[in-house]
């Protein structure tokens, strides 16, 4: 292991700089500003709306007339009368299911100009009512990403501020799904398994080696490593059992093409091979677009956010770009 200043060992020699912490920064921002904007057209969808229904403070009884007014399916014609003034027709779309010719409804005017009015389940309501329920989850993603993402970090962060340890292991890759994770293997009874998130480094380990772990693989739930002075940070909990999927084991020497891979490993294929946690996204977008009712401009806003939250799991879960 390498000689490192004081300042270098406080800091973990890397900083913002750890290849971990730079991929779940990009991922994080990129969540965050995909967030603003769906936000920010949730918000001028609802201003519209909000234009339309102010000053519709009146209210009164009005009678279903017609359907398909115009020949349009979801339009229906009331007839209804303002307090104090003569009997109006009102024209207005829907959101929703269209009642029967004779049904009775309520209508919300502007006492102050009758042309103004609607009544419920109207286009303009559900629009608004979609928008912001979309506004408000989109507001859960954001802060469930801040929330998890911090508590991760906080965990990471203390790990590595362990006690180090000495212990004989190997670095493996496992693939499972649409995820590739490393993992530092022990080598002795009793096993255990460390999710680390990944460093070039890891590529080039020899197999077996002695690993310097912060912590205790044996007994602490969260173990972080250090390899040539560099502080490798957990992606996760200590696991007792092998996990699922297909493994990959280190060379025991590394040669050319290991260091060669090694280098490969920058932020820029990181992000491109994350990629296929993207997949899913379109189908999500189409289920939500399905619940919300909203149609094309759903389905995109779901499916971005959930692109973007895809290869922020692959961050946040320490995935392997090798």
């Amino acid at each position: 292991m390498t000689d490192r200043s004081p300042r270098e060992r406080r800091s973990g020699g890397t900083g913002l700089c750890a290849p971990p912490v730079r991929h779940g920064l990009v991922l994080t921002a990129a969540v965050l500003v995909c967030c603003a904007v769906v936000l920010a057209l949730c918000w001028a969808s609802w201003s519209g709306v909000r234009d339309q229904l102010t000053g519709l403070t009146a209210r009164a009884v009005g009678t279903v007339t017609e359907t398909e007014v115009g020949g349009v399916a979801d339009t229906v014609r009331v007839r209804w009368q303002p307090a104090g003034g003569a009997e109006r027709v009102l024209d207005v779309r829907l959101g929703g299911s269209v009642p029967p010719v004779g049904s009775r409804t309520e209508v919300a005017y502007d006492p102050a100009d009758p042309t103004r009015a609607t009544v419920p389940g109207s286009a303009a309501i559900v629009d608004g009512n979609r928008a912001l329920t979309d506004a408000f989850c989109v507001a859960v993603v954001a802060i469930a990403v801040l929330v998890l993402g911090g508590v991760r970090w906080w965990f990471a962060a203390a790990a590595v501020r362990r006690r180090p340890r000495r212990i004989a292991a190997r670095r493996v890759r496992i693939q499972s799904g649409l995820l590739s994770r490393s993992w530092l293997e022990t080598e002795h009874e009793p096993q255990r398994w460390v999710p680390v998130h990944f460093d070039p480094l890891l590529v080039t380990l020899p197999a077996p080696t002695t690993v310097t772990f912060l912590g205790d693989p044996l007994r602490d739930s969260w173990v972080g490593a250090e390899i040539d002075g560099r502080r490798i940070y957990p992606a996760g909990r200590v696991r007792t059992s092998e996990p699922r999927g297909r493994r990959v084991d280190n060379p025991m020497r590394p040669d050319a093409d290991t260091a060669r891979r090694a280098r490969r490993a920058t932020l820029g294929r990181h992000l491109l091979l994350d990629a296929a946690l993207v997949a899913p996204a379109p189908l999500v977008g189409l289920f939500w677009a399905y619940l919300d009712g909203g149609g094309l401009s759903s389905w995109a806003g779901a499916t971005a956010i959930a692109a973007v939250v895809g290869l922020w799991t692959g961050a946040y879960r320490g995935s392997d770009p090798s």
